[in-house]
């Protein structure tokens, strides 16, 4: 990378960071818009131009290895002049702005937080000409694209924190160790001493008809599942020994209504399991998290499925590896992209007692 992308992407970097700190102001209003939403406020001529092929290529990226395919983000456009009203609310925003009095020599991304409303992050891009707004689109996608992840599933994470389920919590503290932000009204299931399973409320999303574009509502079932086991060595935490332990857990704690048939990793090679070193929330628990799709077998002919995202990690005190694994089972015509980050922020908030 040449000097001049790297001093951009670092001073870009210093910005956000900076905007990161600043102390969280109570504007007593709610975002609006839906998760998985970027608002992009521009002149329609900077809408229509290349840069809007490069706002796509890099803000509406996979959260892979899910299918049908799982946005990060949609773009939505609103022309500078109707930015007004409850959509100042908007949850994400990307101002693109051109102002020919500017002198600087490069192009500014700059970050502010709960500007109209609570929890909303609104990121500017500033440049003297249509030439070096271009230019950041290019180079500095990547860091806006940052930016907005982590803010879509730790306002997600506030809010079940701001719930505070606490009979559940007192439950998971007392059988694993850990706390775990959840909604309201979730519900468990299944309670062994190695084993929890947790429904979370269902969700109603809109289902899309293909061919006919009409739109009807169909239930999304979502829940958490949390098992635990000895850790003898660090070889368990790769993939190949991670997935046979989950496969050996859910096939004797989660069986489907039909006899003979439970939860198992799908392996095909278009959704095969991927697995990334992550961290928690707060950087305190380091762990793996692992996404793949799951569907209910051990008969010749396969059930329903759908996604799952989990973390696994070491307990320091009870030395047990634990895993946190969120699932998601909806009709493929739906967008999955809010239960996953519903699933993502509560993962992300396990902390140890």
């Amino acid at each position: 990378m040449h000097f001049k992308n790297s001093f951009f992407l670092f001073f870009a970097s210093i910005l956000f960071l900076s905007a990161c700190g600043r102390k969280f102001k109570d504007t007593g209003l709610h975002v609006t818009g839906k998760v998985g939403e970027i608002l992009v406020v521009c002149d329609q001529a900077i809408w229509n131009s290349e840069i809007k092929a490069h706002l796509d290529s890099q803000l509406t990226q996979f959260i892979m290895p899910y299918f049908p395919d799982v946005t990060t983000f949609e773009l939505i456009h609103r022309k500078t002049q109707n930015f007004d009203g409850a959509i100042r609310r908007h949850r994400n925003i990307l101002f693109l702005e051109i102002d020919s009095e500017r002198k600087e020599k490069f192009g500014l991304i700059q970050s502010r937080k709960d500007v109209w409303a609570n929890r909303q992050l609104v990121i500017d891009l500033k440049a003297k000409d249509y030439n070096q707004l271009l230019e950041l689109c290019k180079e500095g996608m990547q860091t806006v694209h940052a930016q907005f992840d982590f803010s879509e599933w730790k306002r997600i994470l506030l809010n079940f924190q701001a719930q505070n389920n606490r009979p559940i919590q007192v439950k998971i503290n007392k059988n694993f160790g850990i706390n775990l932000a959840l909604p309201d009204a979730s519900t468990i299931v299944t309670s062994r001493p190695n084993f929890y399973r947790i429904e979370l409320p269902t969700a109603s999303r809109p289902i899309e008809f293909v061919g006919t574009g009409t739109q009807d509502i169909g239930s999304v079932l979502t829940g958490i599942m949390i098992y635990q086991y000895d850790f003898i060595d660090s070889s368990q935490f790769l993939l190949d020994n991670l997935l046979k332990a989950r496969d050996t857990m859910l096939r004797y704690n989660v069986p489907y209504e039909t006899d003979g048939l439970y939860m198992g990793t799908q392996y095909n090679k278009f959704v095969f399991p991927e697995s990334t070193a992550t961290f928690n929330y707060n950087k305190s628990v380091k762990g793996i998290e692992v996404r793949g799709m799951f569907q209910f077998t051990g008969k010749d002919v396969h059930s329903t499925g759908g996604a799952f995202w989990a973390f696994h990690f070491l307990h320091p005190k009870s030395k047990k590896l634990i895993c946190i694994s969120g699932y998601v089972d909806a009709p493929s015509t739906t967008s999955w992209t809010q239960s996953l980050r519903e699933i993502q922020a509560i993962w992300k908030s396990v902390e140890i007692l």
